[in-house]
């Protein structure tokens, strides 16, 4: 390898010398002047550290705790389906799937996968055999197995799930004392070495190598993005699975690929080492994820708007509005002001203040910097709780026996600044009756058979009701995003 960069140095070295020359040789530069001089810094670059000769050492170091992920799915899935319109897609966030409708139907690292009785990735992050892996890996899983480096099949249970930056934790059933990695203690650099171990197409303890190619994407897969961009080569079956970096430690999670074909071309992304610890604390304690509520709408601040707000920079997160009643009203906050610092954290966007606000637990004490009509304040916010969190409308695995699941996530529209009247919709299980009608986050139902809802228990009793007199489907009448209604159809089904 040093052979190879050492004979690259070399032939670069000698085209700039041929091209400098050619052009001294046209009197383009001053006789004796190289060409390139007057770009060349005052202070010479030094040259960067030679790559690892070998990353064999690492990967013996961290190669026993990662795990391959079985599960069995729910009955009524079919094997093998990748298509546009098939279950394993359908396992996809609803913003996912659109960004790889774009990108092409290679579908994500694992994303899809895995089928009934297929495999994810995880890794073991405690001696006590506590896994991470992400969620849509085990989501609606029947039972779920993790095996070994050393071969090894167990039986583990799902601790909890945090589906809106697809993190799960599970626990291995059978005590014992098991290898372990550790999370990196800062954030990667572009540019950084990092290494993927996973289970690709089923294939366990595949290692690949690459760089991280960039921080902070966002790929519209939900509100709380800030992917790492990885070129090492990760493919269906690796979601889950850990981002290294070469002292051993976990920087990421795989989770999704941007491909044509299916198959990687360089295009992957990793949930942040510091995004997996926060959600990973809140499931080991409480099996769930609770975020922070400010209670504000906002928008990037565009170079127009700071113009015309007289800012300097085009930073922070403008307040386009303020609820009623919300910890952001109660703090005097109002439309227009510019929020630039959360405890001294600079703002660069609106992003980044919903990222930050998320990840700190309700009844936060806060410190938001401000500006407002060219001039900086402080405001004390106390956080509330994001509404939504924990009013789930028979989601998933939480459906008792013969009731009837919709796959929503519900709260009172008003509460979520999305109008006065309806129920607004928080999240949607991709693989539930409600997502196969076409209702997607963001919409309000404003009535269920015929009847206004306000709050979801309303829902709920309208759904017992269309159950009681026996109908198979029960119609809702729903405001899209733009603001547009429309009927929709929804088969009652229900949780065997």
């Amino acid at each position: 390898m040093a052979l190879t960069v050492r004979r690259r140095v070399t032939a670069s070295v000698a085209a700039a010398a041929f091209v400098a020359g050619g052009a001294a040789g046209f009197g383009l530069t001053q006789p004796g002047t190289p060409a390139y001089a007057q770009a060349l810094p005052k202070t010479p670059i030094e040259a960067p550290e030679h790559p690892p000769g070998s990353f064999a050492n690492v990967v013996d170091k961290v190669k026993p705790g990662v795990v391959a992920v079985k599960v069995k799915l729910d009955s009524g899935l079919d094997d093998d389906d990748d298509g546009p319109g098939g279950p394993n897609m359908q396992q996809v966030p609803p913003q996912l799937r659109e960004f790889f409708r774009r990108f092409g139907q290679g579908g994500p690292g694992g994303r899809g996968m895995p089928q009934r009785g297929g495999v994810g990735s995880g890794f073991i992050i405690s001696a006590d055999g506590y896994v991470v892996t992400n969620n849509h890996v085990v989501d609606h899983a029947k039972t779920v197995q993790v095996t070994l480096d050393d071969g090894r099949t167990l039986d583990a249970k799902v601790i909890g799930k945090d589906p809106k930056t697809d993190i799960a934790l599970l626990k291995i059933t059978e005590s014992g004392s098991y290898p372990y990695v550790q999370f990196g203690k800062g954030a990667p650099r572009v540019g950084d070495w990092v290494l993927a171990i996973g289970n690709p197409f089923g294939l366990g303890g595949t290692v690949t190598a690459g760089i991280v190619s960039a921080r902070g994407r966002d790929i519209g897969a939900g509100p709380y993005d800030d992917f790492l961009q990885i070129d090492a080569p990760i493919n269906k079956g690796n979601s889950g699975g850990p981002t290294f970096n070469v002292n051993g430690e976990v920087v990421g999670v795989n989770t999704a690929i941007a491909s044509p074909s299916g198959g990687s071309v360089g295009l992957g992304f990793a949930i942040p080492a510091e995004t997996v610890q926060t959600v990973v604390d809140q499931l080991r304690t409480d099996g769930k994820v609770v975020r922070g509520y400010l209670g504000v709408q906002v928008q990037p601040v565009t170079k127009d708007i700071a113009d015309g707000l007289g800012l300097d920079k085009a930073k922070g997160a403008l307040v386009n509005d303020a609820e009623s009643g919300t910890p952001a009203a109660k703090a005097g906050l109002k439309p227009g002001d510019v929020i630039e610092s959360v405890n001294g954290v600079p703002i660069d966007n609106a992003r980044d203040l919903s990222r930050l606000i998320a990840g700190l637990k309700p009844g936060t004490e806060v410190k938001l910097a401000y500006r407002r009509g060219g001039k900086s304040d402080i405001a004390t916010v106390e956080l509330g709780t994001l509404p939504g969190d924990g009013k789930v409308v028979s989601r998933g695995d939480d459906a008792p026996s013969g009731q009837v699941r919709l796959g929503l996530s519900l709260a009172p529209a008003s509460e979520v600044g999305l109008g006065d009247e309806g129920v607004a919709v928080m999240d949607v299980d991709p693989t539930g009756p409600a997502a196969a009608r076409g209702i997607s986050q963001g919409d309000v139902i404003l009535d269920v058979g015929g009847t206004s809802v306000a709050k979801p228990s309303d829902v709920q009793a309208q759904i017992r009701a269309a159950e009681s007199s026996g109908r198979k489907a029960v119609l809702m009448r729903v405001k899209g995003a733009r603001g547009q209604t429309r009927f929709v159809a929804v088969a009652l089904n229900k949780e065997g």
